[in-house]
């Protein structure tokens, strides 16, 4: 009986690593990454089984996606564990984190943590960890989730558009930041400020303009600016969550160079839409905080050149279609979230290329980067020791995205009708294929995360 070293070895032309592109063969053993070679080396001949990727294809590691609402339990028909986790298997993703709401209860105390993780169980098809929240009711036993293994805890610093998940005032946020800075946990942010969006105007039906002039840019600065200060004061770790707005970039840049613990993500909306192209009456393109003015998308691709905003997420947040009103358009009455989960690399990828952007950019914003700020240390990259999990991009393959193909819930999103590059062919979670023509099985494969996993 003949024993080999490896049970998969992949060889790939082209193979994103920590170091940059390179022709590499990846041994896998028992769901890891066990040796990295030259494509011609001898790790072939050890394996059961060999995968050799086309020559137009590149081998990336699983993206990691830490922004994504699954509503599940509570709201499954707004999305749901097994509906988003198949849809991110096929846009290359092989790790998400869960935000605390909108699921019914919300990841606010350990018993709803163990219900969320009862019910994604049996369900997951990508490894799943989970977001804890920080609300007023909770703050004195944000110690217990987080040794309970949330990877960190979500706050709002307005309200979240859900009652079961209020937000917390100055003081509040204040408790919540040193609460976390005890046991150097991180507080993510949905950072806008409730009085400046008060004084705006208001939304006007169909408009798009006149929504963007309710979300101001003012309310994220000064919310980013309040929560700076907390951090400084307290020396907790926090993170911006969704960054719309590029005037918050030179006070990130200057927190973070005063040694404030301060990281930022942005999301493909905000890189790849503009305000001018908004139709009014598309309520599929309301996310809050809103999508900005051309020159404003621009300033933030320059800051995630510049390693000032550190990582993209989907912000993937679905609703019935019915609740983004898509008959009457209104923008005042619609859901505010954007549909993307199974798009973000190709959406992202086709900005990319354009502003002379590399694959191994890509990765690092939407793999490396997420994996680190989570503190999954065996996800993200093509590494020994790492997960094994792999996404198969043929990255000059274009389509026009078609959103009844899509695989989350309701046929919902912005992307409509796009012609992108970037088409994933396989992906691969510890060592098994989960999508492409190896695929064996359809049902779920993914494992539930806990901050401190391997």
């Amino acid at each position: 009986m003949t024993t080999f070293d490896f049970d998969l070895v992949l060889r790939a032309r082209e193979t994103v690593t920590p170091s940059g592109l390179a022709s590499r063969s990846v041994g896998v053993r028992d769901g890891v990454i066990t040796a990295i070679d030259d494509f011609d080396s001898d790790l072939a001949r050890r394996a059961e089984r060999v995968l050799e990727l086309e020559d137009d294809e590149v081998l990336l590691p699983g993206l990691v996606d830490t922004h994504v609402h699954m509503n599940d339990p509570g709201r499954s028909d707004w999305e749901g564990f097994s509906s988003a986790t198949r849809a991110a298997a096929a846009g290359g993703i092989t790790t998400l984190v869960d935000m605390p709401l909108n699921s019914i209860p919300p990841t606010c105390d350990v018993d709803a943590l163990e219900l969320k993780r009862a019910v994604a169980r049996d369900q997951v098809h990508v490894d799943v960890g989970f977001w804890g929240g920080a609300v007023p009711g909770n703050l004195g036993s944000l110690r217990h989730l987080h040794g309970a293994g949330v990877l960190g805890f979500k706050c709002f610093t307005l309200p979240s558009g859900v009652d079961e998940f209020p937000c917390l005032d100055a003081g509040q946020l204040r408790t919540a930041l040193r609460e976390v800075a005890e046991f150097d946990g991180l507080l993510i942010v949905h950072a806008e400020d409730s009085d400046v969006i008060e004084q705006a105007p208001g939304p006007e039906a169909t408009r798009y303009d006149a929504f963007l002039r309710s979300r101001p840019r003012e309310a994220e600065n000064r919310a980013i600016a309040r929560l700076i200060e907390e951090a400084r004061s307290t020396g907790a770790r926090v993170h911006v969550l969704h960054l719309s707005s590029s005037d918050a970039i030179p006070m990130i840049r200057s927190a973070r160079h005063d040694g404030v613990r301060l990281t930022a993500e942005t999301c493909p909306h905000y890189l790849t839409l503009a305000a001018g192209d908004v139709p009014d009456g598309a309520t599929q393109f309301k996310c809050c905080p809103p999508i900005r003015e051309e020159g404003n998308r621009e300033d933030l691709w320059r800051a995630l050149a510049d390693g000032v905003i550190d990582i993209i997420v989907s912000d993937h947040s679905p609703s019935t279609p019915e609740m983004k009103h898509l008959d009457s358009g209104d923008f005042g009455l619609a859901w505010g979230g954007i549909s993307s989960l199974q798009l973000g690399l190709p959406v992202i990828w086709t900005e990319a290329r354009q502003r002379g952007h590399s694959i191994t950019d890509v990765a690092r914003w939407m793999a490396e980067g997420p994996a680190r700020h989570a503190g999954l240390h065996s996800k993200g990259r093509i590494a020994v020791g790492a997960d094994a999990d792999f996404c198969v991009l043929a990255p000059d393959e274009t389509f026009t995205v078609d959103v009844h193909s899509l695989l989350h819930r309701h046929a919902v999103s912005p992307y409509h009708g796009r012609t992108l590059h970037g088409r994933v062919r396989q992906t691969w979670l510890a060592g098994h294929p989960i999508t492409g023509p190896w695929t064996t099985s359809s049902a779920p494969r993914g494992r539930l995360l806990s901050r401190g996993d391997r």
